[in-house]
């Protein structure tokens, strides 16, 4: 890196839409192959040089600092932000301005990203002087640009438009939930309206403040994979997306124990599962803790120590 960049992660949201999984845990510390989202995503800034990183946390926080610390253990230094209240994206990096004197590059914190290239974007934003540098993705599925934000580029190379979840997504560039932010950021927040979509402030918006402040917004191919983790089946792919990248037929993590002739197949378990009976655990998600005492076959379970929920009707 060119220059001292600190690394920020919003990990503050409720998740609503994937309870009753986040009733008992923070999204961010749902876990993938048994690591937590959220550290998939300190190891990525880690990899590429940052060592600072702020944490904003707010839903369940105690857990979030439980598992972290100080992150020493990561050979980084973390500090923890609460937001309060819930008033969107920009509202939760606007909180920041006290803490943060330094470029910073951002993280949503519930999603799960394969980002190989990440040192591209940091290195783009220190040699272009940006203002701005946007993850993106091509995307084919309008849909799944309608869920995120559009990302318009001008021929010149620059960002011109970003849009939040279109309707009709004027090009096929997908932001990701990553960004590089100069400081000026923070001037732009102050000055951006509450929308009246979903009545919060969106950082979106800021961004094309940005823009039409004259700062140079750049877009940067950085992503392969990018999956917003909002409702249980998301978790689920993650994880065999997950097994099919690591070449392995099943996780099953330290302290576990299978009943004589249990088979798991294509599935992950957690630290300390119990599994009581001879039965097939294929497709499947077990989170820690949990013991299994059914005598029927899980095929496309997601099993916690408080819910089963059955995601066969779901599969892709």
């Amino acid at each position: 890196m060119n220059g001292k960049m600190i690394g920020v992660i919003l990990a503050a949201g409720q998740g609503s839409r994937i309870e009753p999984l986040s009733i008992y845990r923070p999204k961010p510390l749902l876990p993938v192959c048994n690591k937590p989202i959220l550290q998939y995503q300190l190891e990525d800034m880690r990899r590429i040089g940052i060592r600072e990183v702020i944490l904003v946390v707010g839903h369940l926080k105690e857990g979030i600092v439980s598992r972290f610390g100080d992150g020493a253990w990561l050979g980084m230094h973390i500090t923890y932000v609460e937001q309060k209240e819930k008033l969107g994206i920009a509202h939760a990096v606007g909180q920041l301005e006290p803490y943060v004197n330094d470029p910073f590059l951002l993280f949503l914190g519930d999603i799960f990203m394969m980002a190989p290239r990440l040192g591209e974007m940091v290195d783009m934003f220190w040699e272009r002087k940006a203002g701005a540098v946007l993850a993106v993705k091509r995307e084919e599925d309008p849909a799944r640009i309608s869920r995120n934000f559009a990302v318009v580029v001008h021929p010149s190379g620059t960002v011109s438009r970003v849009i939040e979840k279109p309707r009709c997504p004027p090009s096929n560039l997908k932001g990701c939930g990553i960004y590089a932010f100069d400081l000026s950021i923070f001037d732009a927040i102050r000055r951006t309206p509450r929308t009246a979509q979903r009545d919060e402030y969106e950082l979106t918006n800021s961004i094309q403040i940005l823009i039409e402040d004259g700062y140079p917004v750049y877009p940067a191919e950085v992503v392969d994979m990018d999956v917003n983790v909002t409702v249980a089946k998301d978790l689920l792919e993650c994880n065999l997306e997950q097994l099919k990248r690591l070449g392995v037929d099943s996780v099953i993590g330290e302290g576990v124990t299978l009943a004589e002739g249990a088979r798991v197949q294509n599935s992950v378990l957690g630290d300390g599962v119990v599994i009581k009976h001879p039965i097939l655990i294929q497709d499947s998600l077990i989170l820690s803790g949990t013991v299994v005492d059914t005598p029927h076959d899980l095929v496309r379970q997601l099993v916690t120590p408080e819910v089963t929920l059955d995601l066969r009707e779901t599969a892709p």
